[in-house]
């Protein structure tokens, strides 16, 4: 039998064992039932609400359980994991503290449309209410950055609602679910009956778009002079990266992506302009404002894509396309809005899509735009620019590693000088742009993707909020490559002080932060620094030579920006591109 066929056989007899109907806890009902939902690892932190979870899990392999250092890096490790797999993320956590220190991770995958599974426990049902102990309504506290919650409140209903949470993450509109387990419920003991089937009153997201929607898209590129299309992270989440490839192949429109949705397209094909927005490319925001067909697939048309929305595209019929219909004229008004499933959407665009024959001159337009006005920077050898980092860092890593971001400058160098060929190799926090979600999420994509190369970027602001999660790096031997860009100061805050705030500098000096080699090294982990081509170049080759983590501290110009910039009230045409 081969390697294969023997982990199916085994799989099979794992599913067979755990489906197993008989007597149990509560607490083996969550372990079988998230293994019978495809849980490989799980993420997590005990505590007392949730010491009956844990001691079931004494002894229980049939996932691997990574024990993090703090709450917030066990449920960014689990965000991390689910966008690297496509695959529902799991994190587990105790009462009070322990599940508030989740929120920020909730609204991070609430805000990015990242399919988790949040499992808190709570105090016992008796005392719910009477401010006991480490009780915090952390269902009240989550409504608004949840998809949905549930309060458990017999262990008879944990098979149902475990399999109700995952589909509800991962259908429609993906997002965190919130299963809150009292004490009580965990303890108790009833027959598990493994639930297959799933029926939502009032669930039920539409796939399938309006035909005649679609084919009125098809009619209007027919008629376009100078269409563009806007591709977001919808793209990537339904799996409709080939489709997009083939729609772009057909229809020969020009292609920007954003910030969430790099790797939605290929970077190296002629036809992408880069990302737009705020920090996007003179191509990408010039061409949206020129357009007079603009087509929105799976992307918000959040404030940091258009910056000021009267004057945003004014030229340009809009179509939009998406799986949530909230999102459709939310923000832009929408000329032929499609609602469904992006992949499904793009195979029915694809059956009758053709070239956009009327768009030839503006093709040549863009390519003149791209050659006249590319991404640039003022280059030294006295001095280490992080531009040049982001560019050896995909150089040596030939554009095929995970790359994951925190927030500021180092983000937005990253996504504009790594370049992306394929989809989940590039994870950051876009929509709630959250401090210290890095290094961790690193880890979980390093967890669901344990052959590929991951590099988590990071700003030496942003990898002191959750640099503990180092020791599990240390002790489990998970090998994230991590570069710390250094300019020793809250970077993104000291360029908006420079250019808008007329260089009043307030707070933002980070002069004090630790020797970054020593505490790695503190956690047993390899690290180097580098001030100088030379160095980076020696340090970076060692690091991913390594067959452990490894952290590489570049030590750059403290006063360097990000560049084009479009500042708040203007629009996207309107950019300042910098020294270069």
């Amino acid at each position: 039998m081969s390697a294969q066929g023997a982990t199916l056989r085994s799989k099979q007899e794992i599913m067979e064992r755990l489906s197993k109907p008989e007597v149990i806890t509560g607490s083996e009902i969550l372990l079988r039932s998230l293994v019978l939902e495809g849980a490989e690892c799980v993420f997590g932190y005990p505590g007392g609400a949730v010491l009956y979870i844990y001691d079931a899990m004494h002894g229980f392999s049939d996932f691997n359980h990574l024990l993090t250092r703090h709450e917030q890096g066990a449920i960014h490790a689990a965000d991390g994991y689910a966008r690297a797999s496509g695959k529902v993320g799991v994190c587990i956590a105790t009462s009070g503290p322990g599940a508030t220190n989740l929120v920020t991770g909730i609204a991070t995958a609430f805000m990015d449309s990242v399919p988790l599974v949040v499992i808190t426990g709570n105090v016992v049902q008796s005392a719910i209410g009477t401010d006991a102990f480490q009780e915090a309504d952390i269902i009240g506290i989550t409504m608004p950055i949840t998809k949905h919650s549930y309060l458990v409140r017999d262990a008879a209903e944990l098979p149902r609602i475990i399999h109700e949470a995952f589909h509800i993450a991962n259908t429609g509109r993906k997002g965190p679910v919130l299963i809150d387990i009292p004490k009580d419920v965990s303890a108790a003991t009833t027959m598990f009956q493994p639930v297959n089937e799933v029926s939502i009153r009032g669930y039920n997201p539409t796939v399938q778009p309006n035909l005649k929607q679609v084919d009125k898209m098809v009619k209007a590129i027919a008629e376009a002079e100078r269409p563009v299309i806007l591709a977001g992270g919808g793209v990537v989440y339904s799996g409709g990266h080939e489709g997009l490839l083939e729609f772009v192949t057909k229809t020969e429109i020009p292609v920007t992506t954003t910030l969430l949705g790099l790797g939605a397209f290929p970077s190296g094909h002629e036809l992408w302009m880069g990302m737009p927005g705020m920090h996007g490319t003179f191509t990408a925001n010039k061409a949206i404002q020129a357009s007079d067909l603009l087509i929105n697939i799976g992307a918000r048309f959040d404030d940091r894509v258009t910056m000021k929305l009267q004057g945003f595209a004014p030229h340009a019929k809009i179509v939009h396309i998406d799986i949530d219909p909230a999102e459709i004229g939310k923000n832009v008004p929408t000329d032929i809005p499609i609602v469904g499933d992006i992949k499904t959407v793009l195979e029915l665009a694809n059956q009758s899509a053709k070239r956009a024959d009327k768009a030839d001159a503006w093709r040549a337009q863009v390519q003149q735009w791209k050659k006249d006005v590319p991404l640039s920077y003022v280059d030294s050898d006295a001095e280490l620019k992080p531009q040049w980092v982001i560019e050896m860092i995909h150089e040596t890593t030939k554009g095929e590693a995970i790359v994951t971001t925190d927030v500021g400058q180092h983000q937005m160098w990253a996504a504009q000088y790594y370049r992306f060929n394929q989809p989940r190799s590039w994870i950051t926090s876009g929509g709630l742009g959250t401090m210290g979600f890095g290094f961790p999420s690193a880890i979980g994509a390093q967890m669901a993707q344990p052959d590929r190369t991951v590099v988590s970027i990071n700003g030496d602001g942003g990898m002191q909020m959750c640099a503990q999660e180092l020791a599990i790096c240390s002790i489990n031997n998970i090998p994230v490559k991590v570069a710390i860009i250094n300019n020793q100061v809250l970077g993104m805050v000291r360029q908006w002080q420079e250019i808008i705030y007329d260089n009043r500098y307030s707070h933002i000096d980070l002069a004090g932060s630790p020797d970054f080699v020593k505490l790695a090294e503190a956690y047993g982990v390899k690290a180097f620094r580098a001030s100088n081509k030379e160095e980076a170049r020696t340090a970076w080759e060692a690091a991913l030579q390594h067959d452990g983590p490894a952290v590489v501290e570049f030590v750059v110009r403290k006063g360097e920006n990000v560049y084009p910039m479009v500042t708040q009230g203007n629009t996207i045409d309107e950019m300042i591109l910098g020294d270069a």
